[in-house]
């Protein structure tokens, strides 16, 4: 290769990438607009098809010209479809609403989402908003899951001493039957041992005991939740509390715990890409999102918890967290200093620490 071209190659990158994204990418899922046809909504989201599907149904009833195109990513495909797509200059996504909170967060920071305000923006808490760029729409606590069960006539756990206290004065029910995320594979597995870091100093002796107990680790709260449900673990350490509040609702040998020493709240980041080619429409349907509507939906339809206190101050039972009053809620800030998270140098210590303990080193 000549010089001249090995100095073009770099530059051409990005709309190589941005080809091979567009190629590569499962065809959208299309909602026609309910009358007429006439501007189109493209959304990029780690939601599930059939969990974004009532959203946009109630978005398009005040809507109904729009017609959606939704894409259901990976989260870290939907980051690097924003930054292809607006490095090549062929416009990207209107909204993007993706559960890594750290990769939302650097686009933000890298100037790949623009600024919004909306009606609910003022009343908006503080840590779910970044510079009006990045909004945290969910709250949802880390929790601990237990076979009902295995703890019949005992008080499972609820706090962190407690599930230090309990392995140790039952050690034949505690080996081999607690489970967490594989941090090394789980990014919110990952954010949540960070926080616990951040916040508690004696999470280490946490990860000792539950190595001695030899403590199995798994990549998907689906895998944690299905070994639970049927006795095969006893209890799960930091699972997603709204995926075990929907698994309690379904199962009555689940149970759920917010823990009483601290709850870490991790959260849905939403953006409306600056290279949006509808900014406007991707604004209106955040907005949505940030209303109080908007807001019931989520936490009564998807049974994520509402971040807007005024909906989340309500008895909203079917959102299945109803029980954070009186709790020391810990929220992960929608800030920069997420942005420590994806150093690589700092993931790897705080990996090799996690092994380190549970082995016994």
């Amino acid at each position: 290769m000549g010089q001249a071209s090995a100095m073009r190659l770099p530059a051409l990158l990005p709309a190589l990438a941005a080809l091979f994204f567009s190629q590569a990418a499962a065809q959208p899922t299309i909602f026609p607009a309910p009358r007429g046809d006439g501007r189109e909504l493209v959304i990029y989201s780690s939601l599930d098809d059939h969990l974004a599907q009532p959203l946009i149904a109630a978005f398009q009833a005040s809507h109904p010209d729009v017609r959606v195109a939704y894409e259901n990513l990976l989260t870290g495909e939907l980051h690097d479809r924003i930054v292809a797509e607006t490095a090549a200059g062929t416009g990207t996504a209107d909204f993007a609403f993706s559960s890594a909170m750290d990769l939302q967060v650097k686009l933000a920071n890298d100037g790949y989402a623009r600024p919004v305000v909306t009606p609910d923006t003022p009343g908006w808490p503080d840590w779910a908003n970044w510079r009006d760029t990045a909004y945290a729409l969910t709250f949802e606590p880390a929790v601990f899951a237990y076979h009902k069960p295995s703890f019949a006539g005992q008080t499972p756990p609820a706090t962190r001493a407690d599930l230090i206290r309990w392995m140790a004065e039952h050690p034949d029910q505690a080996r081999g039957r607690i489970g967490t995320y594989d941090v090394a594979r789980s990014g919110v597995g990952y954010l949540f041992l960070a926080r616990d870091q951040e916040l508690y100093p004696g999470i280490w002796s946490v990860a000792a005991a539950m190595g001695r107990a030899d403590v199995q680790q798994f990549s998907t709260t689906s895998d944690l939740l299905a070994r639970i449900a049927d006795g095969r673990l006893a209890l799960g350490y930091n699972l997603l509390g709204s995926y075990v509040a929907e698994w309690a609702r379904r199962d009555p040998d689940v149970g759920m715990i917010l823990p009483q020493d601290f709850t870490v709240v991790v959260s849905r980041v939403a953006v409306v890409p600056t290279a949006a080619r509808d900014a406007q429409l991707g604004g209106a349907f955040l907005a949505f999102l940030m209303s109080p509507p908007g807001q019931e939906l989520l936490s009564r339809t998807l049974r994520l918890s509402a971040v807007s206190l005024e909906v989340a101050g309500q008895d909203t039972p079917a959102g299945g967290m109803q029980d954070l009053a009186g709790l020391r809620l810990k929220p992960v800030p929608v800030s920069p200093g997420l942005l420590a998270y994806l150093d690589q140098a700092t993931r790897s210590r705080l990996l090799a620490r996690w092994n380190a303990a549970l082995s016994g080193r």
